[in-house]
């Protein structure tokens, strides 16, 4: 679990549930809609963001349930399918980590299924195990952000050719977009590259698995005119049918 005081726990529980619900569920849910019901479907910069959306949704649905579940109960089970699905995710760690002797206790010092904390408990040296991890979870990540770094750098370089006030609104989008990929990769990266204790792994881990996928319904909706002019218009569009079809029934009635 994330911890053993009860009032974390409750107020972890109250705070996650409202944005995982709120942020994550309602937001994305609300940008997949709106795409898919008006003209913005078209355009390939929508098409990829509706599927960001569906993609945060699944993402956030491995982890942050079972998260938010535990915080209520006193034994902390792993079922068997959470265990299968992780370990088949995670093949070239699965294999290396199931020839690994374990003689001490059963309990993860963590909230979910992941590698580093399951090497933590086995009986044995773990040297070679944690340089596989890295080669293959660190290292992706890492190349990743590099090429996400890249891409952002080259969007900034070519402003220049851009007027100021060009400049100024590609600046605070992109502003919040590298806001957003340094809360998910540099946790990551810290957590894959270096040994933090186990306080710091569950901290770092809540910012990939919770907080940067909850900022991007904010991004893409709050901040962009096009999507706030669509749901506006959808708003309106089903206040009225439902106005019209209440209007029907008293009629019928």
């Amino acid at each position: 679990g994330l911890s053993y005081d009860q009032n974390i726990q409750i107020f972890c529980f109250i705070f996650f549930f409202f944005f995982r619900c709120l942020a994550l569920l309602v937001g994305n849910l609300l940008i997949l809609v709106s795409i898919q019901c008006s003209p913005l479907c078209n355009q390939p910069v929508y098409y990829f963001l509706s599927h960001l959306s569906f993609i945060d949704i699944c993402y956030t649905s491995s982890v942050t349930p079972k998260l938010i579940g535990d915080l209520l109960v006193e034994r902390k089970n792993i079922s068997y399918a959470a265990w299968a699905v992780g370990a088949v995710h995670a093949l070239p760690q699965f294999f290396t980590a199931i020839r690994l002797p374990f003689c001490g206790p059963n309990e993860l010092n963590h909230y979910f299924y992941d590698i580093f904390p399951l090497l933590k408990i086995a009986c044995t040296d773990i040297y070679i195990n944690g340089i596989l991890v890295i080669a293959f979870a660190g290292m992706t990540a890492l190349l990743i952000f590099a090429v996400l770094s890249v891409s952002y750098g080259i969007i900034l370089f070519s402003l220049k050719n851009h007027s100021a006030e060009r400049r100024q609104k590609v600046l605070s989008t992109c502003g919040f977009h590298i806001t957003v990929v340094i809360l998910f990769f540099v946790p990551v990266i810290f957590i894959y590259f270096r040994a933090p204790t186990t306080f710091l792994e569950k901290i770092f881990a809540l910012f990939y698995t919770i907080i940067a996928p909850m900022f991007n319904p904010l991004i893409y909706t709050l901040r962009n005119t096009e999507m706030k002019t669509t749901l506006k218009k959808l708003s309106i569009k089903y206040y009225f049918q439902r106005k019209h079809s209440i209007s029907l029934k008293k009629l019928v009635g």
